[in-house]
């Protein structure tokens, strides 16, 4: 038997907890959703936005407050300066939201002020990259679609081989691809055929009963929102890290689903439990040590991540560790309700006797 700390027959009323969850989640999106349209939607890195990047490496030791008195003077839009690692090692990174100006012009200027104001730092620029607009246009563009296509799928996976209905995920696909081809008819912009591709899919799976499939992807658009609505309320940039972040937050949150809705199967089969209520309180209740182990380690790797990775990874550690909390949060109180609600006829299906 594997490591358990939670005692077997514990028996905590999770479901019971189901509209203090909602309250908390609907809190949850509400306020990141009213930062989103106060500042005008996520606040784009350079990755999305266009822009340039300089990381610049002093030989002697140099603090954050003298490389920004040294480079204030340039006027940069949008700039920002970030330390990169520890202290003594005098490395930074400078971002600026330009794109009127070429890369040589701000090597240049970077290069001379640096030398005119901390000529006894040394300083050496070590990397420059710079993202065009329309560049920046499309990697958002496509970054939206990865998402989008990764939780299609899996609601289609879901559909198919979780709950053992294969003709009804493909209705639901094509379903979807005649939904979003009318959509994409209409000249809709890819934020907005997203939106009405979500929709499209929580339709279908209440028209078809696909209610595993419902409360998986109702979880999981629950967990982006919330990370995405947080980065906002801390002022966070969006960038392609962060989209790397959301698309692993994407698939550990549904692993843990998924282990919790299997226990929730295997007990309607065997005829273990009593109502449905009980059946998915036992069922978290037998994977609680599971998901506290599992989520417990994850979090450690993650807190090291955050604490010691850098700055180049500190928003993806920063997303990661908000998406592994909401992701078990969800597990537990959204996604295993919203099955109590919409599963009664379900139910009725798992607790036939499975063929020998």
């Amino acid at each position: 038997m594997g490591l358990q700390f939670i005692r077997p027959d514990t028996k905590i009323d999770f479901v019971g907890f189901r509209y203090v969850a909602y309250c908390v989640s609907a809190a949850l999106i509400l306020l990141g959703l009213v930062s989103l349209v106060i500042k005008g939607g996520p606040r784009y890195g350079i990755d999305f936005a266009g822009g340039i990047i300089v990381q610049v490496k002093f030989e002697e030791k140099t603090d954050m407050n003298q490389v920004r008195g040294a480079l204030e003077g340039l006027k940069l839009p949008g700039m920002v300066i970030q330390q990169m690692g520890a202290a003594e090692e005098s490395e930074y990174l400078v971002r600026t939201s330009s794109s009127e100006v070429s890369s040589e012009e701000v090597r240049s200027m970077i290069g001379q002020s640096l030398a005119k104001d901390l000529p006894q730092a040394k300083g050496e620029i070590r990397r420059l990259e710079m993202v065009g607009p329309k560049v920046g246009a499309d990697l958002r563009s496509k970054a939206l679609e990865a998402m989008y296509y990764a939780i299609l799928l899996i609601a289609i996976y879901i559909s198919g081989r979780f709950e053992q209905r294969w003709t009804a995920a493909g209705i639901m696909a094509a379903g979807l691809f005649v939904g979003i081809s009318a959509l994409q008819f209409l000249g809709l912009s890819t934020s907005w055929l997203i939106v009405g591709a979500m929709v499209i899919t929580l339709g279908l799976c209440l028209w078809l009963n696909l209610t595993y499939a419902l409360g998986a992807v109702l979880a999981l658009i629950h967990d982006v929102i919330i990370t995405v609505g947080a980065f906002s309320l801390m002022n966070k940039e969006f960038d392609l890290t962060v989209i790397a972040a959301l698309l692993t937050i994407i698939g550990y949150s549904l692993n843990d689903t998924i282990i919790v809705f299997d226990r929730i199967r295997e007990t309607l089969r065997y005829g273990k439990g009593g109502t449905f209520a009980e059946v998915i309180n036992t069922s978290i209740n037998q994977t609680l040590s599971r998901t506290i182990l599992t989520s417990g380690l994850t979090l450690i790797v993650v807190v090291c991540l955050y604490l010691l990775g850098g700055a180049v990874i500190h928003d993806f550690a920063l997303a990661l560790l908000i998406g592994i909390f909401v992701g078990t949060y969800s597990s537990i109180f959204v996604a295993s309700p919203i099955l109590l609600h919409f599963g009664k006829r379900r139910m009725a299906q798992d607790s036939a006797p499975a063929k020998a």
